[in-house]
């Protein structure tokens, strides 16, 4: 074979050999799913009231005058200006849930609430009113107040987000904070509270089976989620960050270096 047929083999086989050393990280999600798979979810785990999380409660009725009696009153916020103080803003006060787990609810007295969704603590008010004959067509509503998870890590918006409804999915996090960037890890990590201990959970997003499974996929009040760096990431953040001090690309160069030498000097 001809020195110049081996040089043009070579000048071939180079780049094949750099794209061969240059392993795709795979970035989709449930990459198990397949067409007109039937997963059976669990049950949905709703949002669970805890101590320090702050409740809106508000009784309403036929009866104004009777309903006021069960609900806490209106909070006006001043602020100055040059035309003097006006009220900007007001506010229906808020019950703050104590480190026992109880509100202190008008007339009511103390009602433990730590455990229960919104659903059952309208519940639970709606019947101690009945009980006590306090009011005959009570309606009660109940709202969260300050109460979010936060994402951080490899995702265009990371941030705190707000818990306004009862079930929150890890999914309905990352959609929020603009979803993982290229540059994330497809096993996300959730770091939550459990009775005074820090718990972590690992949630593989390509595998759905075990992301409906996971105690992480419906979210509680005050959790982090942290998307992790890939390997690419991760060598970019540092001083030497090139793909040419990867192990195997230098592997890679040395075996083409051989093979062309071999081509070239073989008799």
């Amino acid at each position: 074979m001809k020195r110049a047929t081996k040089l043009k083999i070579a000048a071939i086989m180079l780049p094949l050999l750099l794209l061969a050393s240059c392993s795709s990280p795979k970035l989709g999600y449930f990459q198990d799913v397949t067409s007109g798979e039937v997963q059976q979810l669990g049950a949905p785990r709703v949002v669970r009231i805890q101590s320090g999380d702050k409740l809106s409660i508000l009784v309403h009725s036929k009866n104004p005058e009777l309903a006021y009696l069960f609900n806490l009153p209106v909070v006006g916020h001043y602020q100055s200006s040059t035309s003097g103080r006006g009220l900007t803003t007001s506010t229906v006060a808020h019950y703050t849930v104590d480190e026992a787990g109880n509100i202190d609810f008008p007339v009511l007295g103390k009602l433990h609430v730590s455990g229960l969704s919104r659903s059952e603590v309208a519940a639970l008010v709606k019947s101690k009113l009945l009980m006590g004959d306090l009011i005959k067509d009570p309606i009660v509503t109940v709202d969260f107040l300050d109460m979010y998870f936060e994402v951080m890590g490899e995702v265009n918006k990371p941030g705190r987000f707000i818990i306004d409804h009862d079930k929150v999915t890890l999914l309905d996090a990352l959609s929020q904070a603009g979803d993982m960037t290229i540059f994330g890890k497809r096993e996300v990590l959730v770091m939550r509270n459990e009775s005074g201990k820090q718990v972590a959970y690992r949630v593989d997003l390509r595998d759905h089976k075990a992301l409906y499974a996971s105690p992480a996929f419906y979210l509680q009040q005050n959790d982090l989620v942290y998307v992790e760096p890939n390997e690419k990431r991760a060598r970019e953040s540092t001083a030497m960050s090139n793909d040419l001090l990867r192990p195997s690309m230098w592997l890679s160069l040395a075996s083409f270096a051989t093979t062309l030498c071999v081509l070239i000097f073989k008799k």
